[in-house]
């Protein structure tokens, strides 16, 4: 019997008439080049721009994340309160007392060749030692203040009870301010979204909220702030213009509180790794750069021009039509299609003129009305 080749014979340990088992290559061997978990072209990386879900990338703007550590979000602050530090001090002091007592009568009972002076020497050595210890434990915290504690390197918690406390002799600690600080950042010179070289500076103020992620999650985090202050301050500068006579379209002069509110949100999302928070934040210096202050001088001065003109022509307009009607409506004199425009034409050189007008007497009519 010949066998057809293209027919599937079924493996020994598989039955007749049963479906094919196909082979499916392993998550991490693919069979072809750059397949496998770490070869996605569509997944993000790590602390990079994330993107709307079921929106078309082309019709999404990318939403920046906030700033983290590369080897991830690892130490977060804990309590540590440890206990009163009172107790530690009048037990270190009855220490010492008994120490210097027992050293006394281990020195006469020595010198009297007693075998017990020696154990009683030895013993006021650990006493003195233990009451060292108690001292070294003792540690103060001042209100606005907190104490981070680490034994060999590794986080321990944090102390945020003022007062005397008392903890491990052996940890070590680093004070840390929790109280609400201020940084007024330097006059940046900056080009706006027109393009405009400007000068603006800002006031940011923040306070250490997470203090072992400002000790262990950046290198300098009063540096770190003041950095990413700066940053913030020239990138909402580049993302508006200075003045814009577009009602619909936001700028840094005459929508203050809106910006000022973007510039808290965008550095609080850049200090968040830091465990700062932004409580406010206030742009104090804005204006032209030196060079073109004059150019935008005289730029705001022809706009402010050119609308009090409008202004004058709407309200002008209003009171030749107000005047023409009060005029006919009481039948003081009836006007023709000439002397209605020689009136429309007067009443707006009057009104929409910059110098007081100088009236003339016209006798052409009166002469010929005579003949």
């Amino acid at each position: 019997m010949t066998q057809n080749p293209h027919q599937h014979v079924p493996p020994p340990n598989q039955p007749p008439g049963s479906q094919p088992t196909q082979q499916r290559p392993h998550p991490g061997r693919g069979q072809y080049p750059g397949s496998g978990p770490q070869a996605n072209p569509q997944q993000p990386l790590p602390g990079g721009p994330q993107r709307i879900p079921g929106v078309p990338p082309e019709q999404s703007r990318p939403v920046p994340s906030r700033i983290a550590s590369v080897e991830g979000e690892r130490v977060r602050e804990t309590s540590a309160g440890g206990v009163s530090g009172y107790f530690a001090i009048v037990g270190g002091v009855i220490l010492l007392i008994l120490a210097l007592l027992l050293a006394v009568v281990g020195l006469i009972m020595t010198v009297a060749q007693a075998a017990v002076g020696v154990i009683l020497i030895a013993l006021a050595i650990v006493m003195f030692i233990a009451s060292m210890f108690m001292f070294k434990g003792c540690t103060s915290v001042a209100p606005g203040n907190a104490v981070v504690l680490q034994l060999y390197g590794k986080y321990v918690g944090t102390v945020r009870q003022s007062g005397l406390r008392f903890v491990n002799p052996f940890y070590s600690k680093i004070q840390v301010s929790t109280r609400i600080r201020n940084h007024e950042t330097s006059t940046l010179k900056v080009n706006d979204l027109d393009g405009n070289p400007i000068e603006i500076g800002a006031v940011v103020v923040w306070q250490v909220q997470d203090t072992a992620q400002a000790l262990f999650e950046v290198d300098d985090f009063e540096e770190f702030v003041a950095i990413q202050a700066e940053t913030a301050v020239r990138h909402i500068a580049n993302s508006y213009a200075y003045d814009s006579s577009d009602p619909n379209r936001m700028s840094l002069r005459d929508n203050a509180d809106e910006i000022t509110s973007k510039l808290s949100n965008e550095v609080a999302a850049r200090v968040a790794a830091a465990g700062v928070t932004i409580i406010e934040s206030r742009i104090t210096q804005l204006a032209y750069a030196a060079e073109i202050a004059r150019a935008m001088l005289q730029r705001q001065q022809a706009t402010a021009v050119v609308a009090a003109r409008q202004l004058i022509v709407e309200g002008a307009v209003g009171m030749v039509e107000t005047a023409i009607e009060q005029i006919e409506g009481r039948g003081i004199v009836k006007l023709g299609h000439l002397e209605r425009s020689d009136l429309v034409a007067n009443l707006m050189i009057v009104l929409c003129g910059d110098q007081a007008a100088q009236p003339t007497i016209s006798t052409t009519r009166n002469q010929e009305s005579k003949n």
